[in-house]
């Protein structure tokens, strides 16, 4: 069982500091020039404000009191799906991975953040051009920081099989965090915060299990640990694969298939994953306990490992971990 001392969860729709999170002051990155967030503004007219065009991530960093660091959790990787993400949009931008990196660094050094942080890079259509098309003569990049907690309850959610579908990729790229794409989780989260329930699964359009509104999803079976397949609709999450790479040191078998919507019901244990909601069990489906409607042992195991790995302190993963205020490291992870 885990024993690494986690956080009280915050209440519904607030952060770990007690409101609900934001940015309050900082730095950000606008116009290629590092400003205070309080000048970094856009026109009411911008493209990517009336039709969704834009692309963002979502990068954790994690205070490590002893170290009197932060550690930004895989922050090149989350570059290269940004660019990649800003691609597919067709959002032309002169910053290059590495770029971004030292960017994001020194945002943060100005900000002096000493706790946790979430970092949102956004790609947008900056134009303000009222025509639905991707040919917005300018483009622009961002980047902002806030200081975050738990941005959910990691001591055990409640979820239910939402109503409304996963989007399909054939309809919105599902690799790529399209702003605009974010409505299907917002309707789903809605409903399931309005029953009562903590979160919810959304399923493809065939009906099998896709993810969370904003999410991956992972079952226990016995030892083995699955997973839907990036085909069936999912975001490849890079927390996702930081997930499968830890469950090797547990010996446990890991299976991308598509998973059927009673197998959730029958599942040993269940969690979600993402920069977000980091790793929170799944206790109940529907009414029904998984498992024993505790958070499973493998699941709280896995959870303590993730923790540790991410605060830099298990020197197995260092590699994953950009510090702000020491020197600049190595920004991409060994192949």
């Amino acid at each position: 069982m885990a024993t690494y001392p986690l956080p009280d969860p915050p209440r519904k729709g607030e952060g770990e500091s007690g409101r609900t999170p934001g940015v309050y002051g900082g730095y950000a990155y606008f116009e290629g020039e590092i400003v205070p967030f309080a000048e970094a503004k856009v026109s009411i007219g911008t493209h990517a404000l009336h039709y969704g065009t834009a692309c963002f991530e979502g990068i954790r960093g994690y205070w490590n009191e002893e170290h009197q660091e932060t550690y930004l959790l895989k922050l090149a990787e989350h570059y290269e799906r940004f660019v990649k993400s800003a691609a597919l949009l067709k959002i032309t931008h002169a910053e290059s991975v590495e770029r971004l990196c030292e960017v994001t660094r020194e945002v943060l050094r100005r900000s002096s953040f000493r706790g946790d942080v979430y970092v949102r890079p956004l790609a947008y259509k900056a134009s303000p051009l009222i025509k639905v098309d991707l040919h917005s003569s300018k483009d622009a990049v961002a980047v902002l920081v806030m200081p975050m907690g738990l941005y959910s309850r990691i001591d055990g959610m409640r979820v239910t099989i939402s109503s409304w579908r996963r989007i399909s990729d054939n309809s919105v790229p599902a690799r790529a965090k399209i702003t605009g794409a974010y409505i299907n989780t917002a309707l789903a989260a809605e409903d399931a915060t309005a029953a009562g329930y903590d979160d919810c699964l959304l399923l493809t359009e065939d009906g099998h299990i896709a993810e969370g509104s904003a999410a991956n999803y992972f079952m226990l079976q016995g030892r083995t640990l699955v997973t839907p397949p990036v085909t069936d609709d999912i975001l490849v999450g890079i927390t996702r694969s930081a997930v499968m790479r830890l469950a090797l040191d547990y010996d446990l078998d890991v299976i991308e298939r598509s998973i059927d919507r009673t197998e959730v019901y029958q599942a040993d244990e269940a969690f979600f994953c993402g920069t977000g909601v980091q790793l929170a069990p799944i206790v109940e489906v529907d009414g029904r306990p998984v498992g024993t409607g505790k958070p499973g042992s493998i699941t709280l195991s896995l959870q303590e490992a993730y923790f540790r790995a991410v605060r830099g302190n298990d020197p197995r993963y260092r590699q994953w971990c950009t510090p702000v205020y020491g020197g600049m490291p190595r920004i991409t992870e060994s192949r």
